[in-house]
């Protein structure tokens, strides 16, 4: 039985009231985590403003507090132990805090430090996103290869960014994310608007290109962090799926190089869950906020031809069922 985190994107006002108000457990682990940072993440996260909680270096440490206080719970509740865990970007944090390799204050005090640093990599507007749907790998590479091309020629104004568009997430079967300088993703987008690459594509309102070559700032900072003295890393309790590589492993020497490639490097998911599978993994639990995890999952398991079980646990109610389904 897998654990899952999901990552930024399943955020909202509102979330984790449920379990503050039912489970002492919950409440615990939003002080705790709170503490490390000096920042009140029960009201930002019940609260809001939905601006505030928005911004990249609360909505990371929110997620993250969310996604433990759910497993907590499941833990407390149901004496839930998983056999595995991954997490999606920023969910690879909560999963090494659930398998006990981070401490839930270090952790909370780098995914704002990391938000911070993502943030600031690329100056406010000069960075994009965009989803492509129904494209192959191979279609999305040469898309970003002829939009570089194209943007390099093209540009005019200055950008302090290199004109750059790269894979920044593979999600599931016809789901790729890119991500680059804001004019570099404009020509993508017309590229294929255009009809000169066959495909679609969707801006997303992201406040940054994150997870390719124009966060190295972010990526450097974060290294610097995880080389300070006192850093505490633990042997994980069990194996995880790391996003850059799409691979199994529980080399305690190798989470903090795994975490800093993961910023500049794009989230391997859909051949991290390929993995699971040949791994006879066939069920997991969703922590945290949301379904994004579960939909992905069914949909690249739905395209394997493969059965690939998974529930959402982020409030009480969720209890019961998770509960009845793990003692089938």
């Amino acid at each position: 039985m897998i654990a899952f985190f999901p990552g930024q994107g399943s955020q909202q006002v509102g979330m984790g009231k449920e379990l503050l108000t039912e489970f002492k457990i919950a409440q615990e682990i939003f002080e705790e985590a709170s503490d490390a940072i000096s920042v009140n993440l029960k009201k930002l996260c019940l609260e809001g403003p939905a601006d505030v909680l928005m911004q990249t270096e609360n909505t990371q440490p929110c997620l993250l507090v969310n996604s433990i206080a759910a497993f907590r719970v499941a833990q407390k509740e149901l004496d839930f132990t998983p056999t595995h865990a991954a997490g999606h970007s920023l969910g690879e944090y909560s999963a090494l805090v659930a398998i006990g390799a981070l401490p839930l204050a270090q952790a909370t005090r780098w995914v704002k430090a990391r938000g911070q640093a993502m943030q600031e990599a690329v100056p406010s507007g000069e960075g994009s996103m965009a989803a492509t749907l129904g494209m192959s790998p191979e279609s999305v590479e040469e898309l970003c290869k002829r939009a570089t091309e194209k943007a390099k020629s093209d540009r005019k104004e200055h950008y302090s960014v290199e004109p750059i568009v790269e894979p920044a997430n593979f999600n599931a079967p016809g789901q790729i994310v890119i991500a680059g300088s804001t004019d570099a993703i404009d020509v993508a987008l017309e590229l294929l608007k255009s009809g000169e690459i066959t495909g679609k594509a969707k801006k997303l309102e992201v406040s940054a290109p994150f997870h390719c070559s124009l966060m190295k700032p972010a990526r450097i900072r974060m290294e610097a962090l995880f080389n300070e003295k006192g850093i505490e890393v633990n042997t994980p309790s069990h194996p995880y799926f790391a996003n850059r590589t799409g691979r199994l492993t529980q080399e305690k020497g190798s989470i903090l190089k795994l975490l800093g490639e993961q910023i500049d490097h794009p989230v391997l998911w859909e051949p991290s869950v390929h993995a699971m599978m040949n791994e006879g993994i066939d069920r997991g639990i969703e922590f945290g906020h949301g379904k994004v995890i579960s939909g992905l999952i069914k949909r690249i398991s739905k395209s394997a031809g493969k059965e690939f079980e998974v529930r959402s646990m982020g409030k009480p109610e969720d209890l019961k069922g998770i509960e009845e389904w793990l003692n089938k």
